[in-house]
């Protein structure tokens, strides 16, 4: 399921409906690679990343803000700025058959799209997979290149560029791995494109710039 958080803003345009420049044309104005991807593209990915990894259950996806994500990344994880993506694991898989959570920044993976030099689409995908895995048990901070090597493969299959782990040590990003603390458990709060739903622990791929 793919959420949008109401206060995400839209692909950035001009806003006008005048005459001379419709709101059509500013909105193809817009760069391709700049465009949020649909939800129905995205649900279409998320069910082919989830078969791939073989993680079964519902998973809810919300699209957010640099400032949700960051009171996220506060509250669960102690650390005071957003960050791309963060997962979070159902403590108990239940009769609803749950997997749990991700919250993903638009503005965040738009600047590190720009940087990677690919489109908004590629890399909100490519947080899609990475969030995958950690629900599924993965965790590259701790494991021996696990969680690397199932990543590099299934990217491969879903014709993505390289991810998050190989990215750690570039120049490009500032922040590196960010540690993981205890798991934490807690009811979040439940809202339409709102903050995830799920009793869980958190994860984070890596932190973002502040």
């Amino acid at each position: 399921m793919i959420l949008l958080d109401p206060h995400l803003d839209p692909d950035p345009a001009p806003r006008t409906t005048s005459a001379k420049r419709p709101l059509a044309s500013a909105k193809a104005a817009v760069p391709r690679s700049h465009q949020r991807p649909s939800a129905r593209t995205l649900a279409r990915f998320l069910g082919e990343a989830q078969s791939a990894v073989r993680l079964k259950g519902q998973v809810t996806v919300l699209l957010t803000t640099d400032t949700a994500i960051r009171g996220l990344n506060r509250r669960f994880r102690g650390k005071n700025k957003a960050t791309d993506v963060l997962s979070f694991p159902a403590d108990f898989p239940g009769p609803e058959k749950i997997a749990g959570d991700l919250a993903i920044s638009v503005p965040t993976a738009l600047r590190q799209a720009l940087e990677r030099g690919h489109s908004l689409s590629i890399e909100v995908k490519i947080l899609i997979l990475h969030g995958l895995l950690h629900l599924a048990g993965y965790d590259h901070e701790t494991d021996t290149g696990q969680m690397a090597r199932r990543e590099r493969l299934l990217r491969t299959r879903l014709r993505l560029p390289h991810g998050l782990i190989e990215r750690a040590g570039t120049p490009v990003l500032d922040s590196g791995i960010l540690k993981r603390r205890r798991p934490l458990s807690s009811r979040t709060s439940s809202a339409k494109g709102g903050n995830p739903q799920t009793s869980s622990r958190v994860t984070s791929a890596r932190g973002a710039r502040p």
